[in-house]
């Protein structure tokens, strides 16, 4: 097995052992799905009587205490009532101890709205900025609702709870969307194991070639739901770049195990087994056929068949060729 390209580098990263985790039920994203969902979630908007854009929150926004203080409501309003990230920054001005928490939210409604390069700058000014007590005390009590669906992989959306996962997952993803992939792998680093921020980490892996990382951070994985056929998907890719091809072909037949896997991971794995299959029989040197024109001297006719049967082919050719296109009398 290919060992880690870097020093240092750990082994398995995708075993959670948390009892509790931020994360939802990840599901693979498709054209068709994709447009359904959103249109029902429209709908699932209108009849709750929310407006589309806000932040979501899993079940109903918690209900604000009546002495919460001036600060509290302000920042109450814009996370559950408003659309848009700058009231928000605007909080962050007003009030410094809460910059960071505000700046925070902000970029994750940003995200929401696929601003990629404005939401990485606010999650990384608000991380930088260190909250006081009060903001602490309002983010425990009323932010634990709130979902933010992270792409942790290419067509692999995970709902996550507000918590360092939700934030630094859509950092990562919108460093990946900006072009900064090493700097999304980094970020990533000091997340627990999971199998959300393995198929973060294993993507920007991937993409920057440390495929031996790859599978050492793989090792050991068996399709159990969606999320880890994914990860298995893009093992299988790294061990066919590294020449393990045997390695690839069973992470492959370990994603088609499971008769419950997603439909499109399926089709993906079939697809690679088969590339997989065509590359080997290219590879196959194939034994080139002994065909000679000539019967070498001192040997006697009929002894390589091949070689009479080219010169009987050779003479009625050339007799052809000369009854159509030969001078008169030849």
């Amino acid at each position: 097995m290919s060992e880690p390209s870097a020093p240092g580098v750990r082994g398995a990263i995708f075993g959670d052992p948390r009892d509790i985790t931020p994360f939802r039920n990840g599901h693979v994203r498709t054209s068709v799905g994709g447009l359904a969902e959103g249109l029902s979630g429209a709908i699932w908007g209108i009849l709750k009587g929310k407006a589309a854009g806000r932040i979501d929150v899993a079940g109903d926004a918690p209900r604000l205490k009546r002495l919460a203080g001036k600060t509290a409501k302000s920042v109450y309003d814009a996370v559950f009532t408003s659309t848009e990230p700058d009231r928000l920054i605007t909080l962050a001005r007003t009030y410094p101890g809460w910059a960071g928490l505000c700046y925070v939210i902000a970029g994750l409604l940003v995200y929401k709205h696929t601003g990629y390069l404005r939401a990485s700058e606010l999650l990384q000014r608000g991380l930088s900025i260190r909250i006081d007590d009060a903001a602490s005390q309002f983010s425990s009590s009323y932010l634990r609702r709130v979902v933010t669906r992270v792409e942790v992989a290419e067509r692999i959306d995970v709902p996550v709870l507000f918590s360092e996962e939700s934030v630094y997952l859509a950092l990562s993803h919108c460093f990946r969307e900006t072009g900064q992939t090493a700097e999304a792998l980094d970020i990533l680093a000091s997340l627990p194991p999971s199998l959300p921020s393995a198929l973060a980490r294993c993507t920007a892996a991937s993409a920057l070639e440390r495929h031996a990382d790859v599978v050492a951070w793989t090792e050991g994985l068996r399709n159990t739901d969606d999320l880890s056929a994914a990860l298995l998907l893009i093992r299988a890719q790294s061990l066919r770049v590294l020449g393990e091809r045997e390695a690839a072909q069973a992470a492959l037949v370990e994603v088609l195990r499971r008769k419950k896997t997603s439909l499109a991971l399926r089709n993906d794995a079939l697809t690679d087994r088969a590339l997989s299959m065509l590359e080997v029989r290219r590879r196959t040197p194939n034994p080139r056929p002994l065909v000679s024109k000539r019967v070498p001297r001192g040997k006697p006719e009929g002894t390589e068949p091949d070689a009479v049967d080219g010169i009987r082919k050779d003479i009625e050719v050339r007799r052809m060729w000369n009854k159509d296109f030969g001078e008169p009398g030849d």
